[in-house]
């Protein structure tokens, strides 16, 4: 998994640092800042800047948590500072300086000494105007990408009079790709030979914006940028930054803020799909842009009409109207989205209020491809799905370094093959960044570590604490100040006192009280709590040997009676077939291994084992729900009535390789089985409906996207309603939007994580948890040390001395 302390930036910074790197708990830390209005969109204009920093030196269950977002600087409105901000960053400059190079006395805890700790900001964190703001390179016009920067070819549009990037990634492409050649997909009778421009070190950079002899801005004065250089060059001023000593070697500097980026890629699809009026790309003047430089007969104006024809990458009125239908009506998990359905505009047949977290997490990765399935050309909804899937592991919390090298060279054909079917108004700034993406991703951290989420979450915090509407940020300050202090005292509380920092998360799974005697089995051990007000039940014969029976076949500790079972069975009978020993595992071994538990001759004194083999007793509680392996189950009764489902269950099959052998079904049941003796021994099971696993007949799965799609009219046809809770994972299931019928029966299927989930490392998982260093990352043992395939354009970030490169 792909973390800090073990991507390329940290390497490197490490390498080039070894003294600050030899002390593991000196902090890494990372800044970001973005102005936000207190007052609402009706309130009067105003903007507020706070300057945040957070460590990185924490496991990953804490890493980018608000507790751990310090406020350090406040930008008083109410006004954008924009370049002024170099004057209120200045303190915090000259405070980083002394920590890098002195640092400050610091008492360890867990040692029980003091140590010099020193501290190094390695990046920044911000959207794209508050990169310009950051960096000094100018975020608008044609030089708006700062990796390309000169070299990028950017033109405006005609008839638009925007900035268009339209065929602007050819040149990424390997030299013998056969879209360089392509004259009449892309642009007119062009043919790409140039290179990929090469990623400068810090050095150069600063060499280059030295050599411009660039303003810095260092008081209130009056401030002008020579606007023939910042025209020509893309540089407007000469960062403060650049006076960290660190600065200069760190390999990212500026990240590229995913989450906005994604977010306005969605909104150009979302939008030039649905032929959204004022938003959509595809209008008249684009039209005529795209017949002065495309080749696409099959889209401009017909002469016989006068009127331009309907493109593939739009949609008509019913298709649009189907898809709001659909929408409104979607369930989701619970507190998985907000209600989406509130977001739709019946009469305008658009999206509107859609939250950044709704257009990223929900539609861009888990319901674009489902939404335009039925509805788009087959080669459109292709390419939109290629981009959807690269967000989608993109944005993974564990990566692998070869996944970055492979996103890093796909996304270049994606968006290559898109600039084939939209036209180029389609294409502005945001659609260019993601060429660059996984390339940071691959050399800084998982995109979570590095993009805005935590952080607008935390300024809704700030806005709420606005109670005094004239004293903006001093309410601001005051609240921050009382939170800090209380914070502080809080960890001198007793650990049975409830605060803020000990909030039960969501999901949570303690209430039954698991048998943990020494000798206890599995099966009495496993979590959950049940939801609702209990039911007492009896079992039918049927239920009951259904229910012990799979109980036993799934405990650990009775695993080997099984062989025991399984091995005179095929003494008695050398020729019986796997299908016959597995009816008669069925149909006797509960006898069997009762009868074998109690016999004195074989010595078992496991009394677990003895209570386990009279089975549970025929008498259950019923529940309409259980929490389980961060999961909130609901029953199909429960959740009908609701805006919610949460009745979704899968279970991994024979192999555990493919979701084709996966078993969906809805929760029925939730029971809670008790068995015989002292101490009180429970265990959960679901009673499930499970669809037909059957491939093709009750199971689809797309062998290029791994859809899977199930058949809501055709059930398991063996009576197996039973799972054990631990062992169930939660999926929601939505209907296609389609006017055809061939969909109708059919569910689509896509999985979650469990909430509050961190996955760890292959390797030994208490050294990680233990380390001072930054959050995990995957191990460099696991993989071959490769570069990005950028025509050698990442050559100059390279140290010759570097092991990893």
């Amino acid at each position: 998994m792909h973390h800090c302390s073990d991507s390329p930036a940290w390497k490197h910074f490490n390498n080039t640092h070894p003294t600050f790197a030899s002390e593991s708990r000196n902090v890494r830390l990372g800044l970001c800042t973005d102005g936000f209005q207190p007052f609402g969109q009706t309130g009067q204009q105003y903007s507020s800047w706070p300057v945040i920093v957070t460590p990185y030196n924490l496991p990953p269950s804490l890493c980018m948590k608000e507790e751990y977002m310090f406020l350090t600087i406040i930008v008083p409105g109410p006004k954008s500072p924009k370049d002024m901000l170099d004057v209120y960053l200045q303190p915090f400059i000259e405070e980083m300086k002394h920590l890098w190079e002195i640092g400050v006395e610091t008492y360890d805890a867990s040692l029980k000494n003091n140590f010099q700790m020193r501290a190094a900001l390695m990046w920044t964190i911000s959207d794209f105007p508050a990169y310009s703001i950051l960096s000094g390179w100018s975020t608008a016009g044609r030089t708006a990408c700062s990796y390309c920067k000169e070299d990028l070819d950017a033109f405006t549009l005609t008839k638009g009079g925007k900035q268009s990037w339209f065929d602007n990634h050819r040149k990424f492409l390997h030299p013998n790709h056969p879209f360089r050649r392509n004259k009449t997909a892309f642009l007119k009778n062009r043919i790409i030979r140039k290179q990929a421009p090469a990623i400068l070190s810090g050095d150069e950079i600063l060499q280059e914006i030295e050599s411009l002899s660039l303003k810095r801005v260092i008081d209130f004065g009056a401030y002008e940028t020579n606007r023939q250089i910042a025209r020509n060059s893309g540089w407007r001023k000469q960062s403060i930054f650049w006076d960290l000593p660190c600065w200069r070697t760190n390999l990212i500097r500026h990240n590229l803020d995913v989450m906005h980026i994604e977010k306005n890629v969605f909104d150009n699809i979302f939008n030039t799909v649905m032929n959204v009026e004022g938003k959509s790309k595809d209008n008249t003047k684009s039209r005529e842009d795209l017949k002065e430089f495309c080749c696409r007969p099959e889209l401009e104006r017909s002469e016989a009409t006068g009127k331009y024809s309907k493109a593939c990458y739009t949609l008509d009125k019913p298709s649009k109207t189907v898809l709001c239908e659909w929408l409104r009506n979607l369930k989701f998990l619970d507190g998985y989205v907000s209600n989406m359905g509130r977001c739709v505009d019946m009469q305008k047949l658009k999206l509107y209020g859609m939250k950044s977290h709704d257009c990223h997490h929900v539609f861009m990765q888990r319901l674009l491809q489902i939404a335009f399935r039925q509805l788009l050309l087959l080669s459109v909804w292709r390419a939109l799905i290629e981009m959807s899937n690269f967000f989608r592991a993109l944005t993974s919390t564990t990566i692998q370094e070869e996944d970055m090298l492979r996103l890093n060279d796909e996304i270049l054909v994606i968006i290559c093959i898109l600039e084939r079917i939209f036209p180029p108004s389609f294409f502005d700034s945001m659609e260019h960044l993601p060429v660059h993406l996984a390339y940071e991703a691959w050399i800084g951290d998982p995109v979570h570590y590095q993009w805005m989420y935590p952080f607008k979450r935390y300024l809704r915090k700030l806005k709420k604490n606005v109670r005094n509407k004239a004293k903006v940020e001093g309410s601001i300050c005051n609240a921050y100040l009382v939170e800090e202090a209380s914070a502080f005292c809080a960890h001198y509380f007793e650990p049975h006192v409830k605060t803020r920092h000990r909030k039960v998360p969501r999901n949570y799974e303690s209430g039954q009280d698991p048998t943990e005697e020494a000798g206890s089995l599995s099966i009495f051990t496993c979590p959950g709590r049940p939801l609702g007000k209990a039911k007492t039940k009896y079992l039918t014969k049927e239920e009951y040997s259904a229910a012990q029976m799979y109980i036993l076949l799934n405990c650990s500790e009775v695993q080997p009676f099984i062989n025991i079972f399984v091995n005179e069975l095929r003494s008695r009978n050398p020729d019986i077939n796997d299908g016959c020993v597995d009816e008669i595992l069925e149909r006797e071994f509960a006898i069997w291994f009762f009868t074998f538990a109690h016999n004195p001759s074989n010595d078992i004194s496991n009394q677990f084992l003895q209570d386990l083999s009279k089975g549970p007793l025929r008498s259950y509680k019923s529940y309409s729900g259980c929490i389980v392996n961060g999961f909130k189950f609901h029953t199909k009764n429960y959740s009908s009535d609701r805006a919610t489902m949460n009745s979704g269950v899968c279970i991994k099959g024979t192999n555990y390789t493919t979701d084709e052998n996966d078993f969906c079904g809805q929760l029925v049941e939730v029971l809670c089985l008790e068995y015989l003796g002292l101490p009180i021994k429970r265990t959960i099971l679901f009673r499930c409906d499970w669809f037909d696993p059957t491939p093709n007949l009750g199971t689809k799965c797309h062998q290029e996207y791994k859809l899977v799609d199930v058949n809501q009219n055709r059930f398991f046809n063996k009576y197996e309603p039973f799972v054990l809770a631990i062992q169930a994972t939660q999926v929601n299931y939505t209907t296609y939007p389609s006017l055809k019928r061939d969909k109708v029966d059919w569910l689509a299927v896509f999985k979650v994580k469990a909430r509050y989930t961190v996955e760890l490392p292959k390797q030994s998982c208490a050294t990680t948890s233990t380390s001072m260093e930054a959050p995990f990352q995957q191990d460099e043992n696991e993989f071959p040390s490769t570069q990005i395939n950028y025509n050698d354009a990442e050559s100059s970030l390279r140290d010759p001395t570097d092991e990893f490169f």
